[in-house]
This record gives structure tokens, sequence and C-alpha cells, in this order.
């Protein structure tokens, strides 16, 4: 990998957002990780719903292809990330992709 220092003013490349409170999560990396790919997935592809909150529709074949985990990995990441309150599912007809609804820790929650 082509490699250099940064300087202040050094232009970064495409990032993913992670918020702080991630770092302290009780969570697997992978989670945090999918965390990060979901903000981004969700900033560039994000469908609002009747209420004007934006949802992904993001196959978890598709989330292990991105994240070069397996598809039983992507899974366990997921429920992972539901528990902790970070995403909400909701489960369409058979057959049809979950809306994933992305949740942003507030300042100071209680999950820290």
């Amino acid at each position: 990998m082509n490699c250099e220092f940064m300087i202040a003013s050094t232009p970064l490349p495409p990032c993913m957002p992670l918020p702080k409170a991630m770092l302290r999560l009780q969570v697997s990396n992978t989670a945090k990780v999918m965390y990060a790919r979901l903000l981004d997935e969700i900033l560039t592809r994000g469908t609002e719903d009747s209420n004007g909150i934006l949802f992904i529709r993001f196959p978890v074949m598709e989330i292990a292809a991105a994240l070069s985990r397996s598809p039983q990995t992507c899974k366990r990441s997921l429920n992972e990330l539901e528990q902790a309150g970070m995403i909400m599912r909701v489960r369409q007809g058979i057959g049809e992709v979950s809306h994933i609804y992305i949740l942003l820790p507030r300042e100071g929650a209680a999950h820290e």
C-alpha cells in the first residue's frame, strides 16, 4: 500500500463515520465496523419512510461481502447491534429484505 505522512493541509481519503460512543459499547469489533458501514450506507442510499425517518435495505449477503465476513458472523453482529439498541430491524414479508433503521447514540448516553 502506498502511504504518506499527514500534514495540516492533507485531505482525508473517503471515510466512514463512527460515533465515539461506539468505542465503549460492549459489542464485537465486527459489529462496530458494521455500524460504521450501515451509517455510510444510510447516508448514501437511505430511503425515507412515511414518517420521514431514513432506513436501508441491506441484505445479509451484501453486508457479508462489504465487510469480508461470513453471513453467520454478520447475522450475529446485526443481533448484537439490535440488542444494544443501535439498530432496529423491521421485518417485511416472506422473502423480503428487512428495513434497517440506524439509531444514533446521544451525548452522555446510558450505554456508555
